[in-house]
């Protein structure tokens, strides 16, 4: 996390725009760890959070790509799935994982979609000594952010992964894409085979809500354990505190955010070259 970080310049005519979309907002984190980015870098640049509901998406994203000084999107839960569609070009990853968290505005006026979820989630997981290489690993959720950490940590060289999700075609839609291009290491599991795992991941919107319930019961697990959640806000998850309790080892969702800032900056060419893609 960065500390001291400087203030953000007045924003004036000349400010280029970047935008959060979710529903709810209230949780995200993007806006406080990149304007000290921008901040820091020098450049006149804004995030800002906007609260978009299901129905109203298409419209305002088309809306924001009109806006001639919008350089990128951000998108969070629920519309990472749909996001994806309204960008005029995908990378690899976004086409397989049929989600985005990111979309930027190409020199030609085209819109590119991208997805760090999964590679910040690993990044980040990696880094608190956790490597997922050679292990087990039960994933709960095949929506927009489960499918980018899926794909992840298969290319992160996980021996197996059992993907749930109580949505039946998307889940089935997501391990067979997945299987194309790891066969024989992904599958479909009903509820997360828990006992048979070494890393157990909250991909699911629960624990966003106090009266949420858990997305699967860290019990179950084998001691030492470790149970990752993705969730940011609150940090201490119903999840994370009953998984403490019962001695396994936890991860924190803010770990997937900053595990892609370095990639946020490269994507967006914030006072890094842009490569070609």
């Amino acid at each position: 996390m960065m500390t001291d970080a400087p203030h953000p310049g007045p924003i004036s005519g000349t400010t280029r725009l970047y935008a959060v979309l979710g529903d709810p907002v209230t949780q995200v984190q993007s806006p406080g760890l990149l304007n000290p980015v921008f901040a820091g870098l020098g450049i006149d640049a804004v995030l800002v959070p906007v609260h978009v509901r299901r129905d109203d998406l298409v419209n305002v994203v088309r809306g924001l790509q009109c806006v001639g000084n919008l350089d990128g999107l951000f998108v969070t839960v629920p519309h990472k799935v749909a996001a994806a569609h309204l960008a005029d070009r995908r990378s690899r990853t976004v086409e397989i994982t049929g989600s985005a968290n990111a979309l930027r505005r190409e020199p030609d006026g085209a819109w590119l979609a991208e997805n760090f979820d999964g590679s910040g989630f690993v990044a980040g997981l990696a880094g608190a000594g956790h490597s997922p290489r050679g292990r087990r690993v039960a994933l709960a959720g095949a929506g927009g952010a489960g499918s980018a950490i899926a794909a992840a940590l298969l290319t992160a060289g996980v021996d197996s992964l059992s993907v749930s999700d109580p949505d039946g075609p998307r889940l089935t839609a997501l391990v067979d894409r997945l299987a194309e291009h790891w066969p024989g290491r992904v599958r479909a599991a009903p509820e997360p085979p828990l006992r048979d795992s070494d890393i157990a991941v909250n991909a699911t919107p629960l624990g966003l809500r106090p009266d949420d319930p858990l997305p699967f019961p860290p019990h179950a697990l084998p001691p030492g354990s470790v149970v990752a959640d993705i969730i940011m806000k609150p940090r201490e998850t119903p999840l994370l505190r009953e998984a403490a309790a019962q001695g396994h080892q936890v991860h924190h969702g803010m770990h997937m955010l900053t595990g892609q800032v370095d990639s946020y900056r490269t994507f967006f060419g914030l006072g890094v070259p842009r490569t070609a893609e």
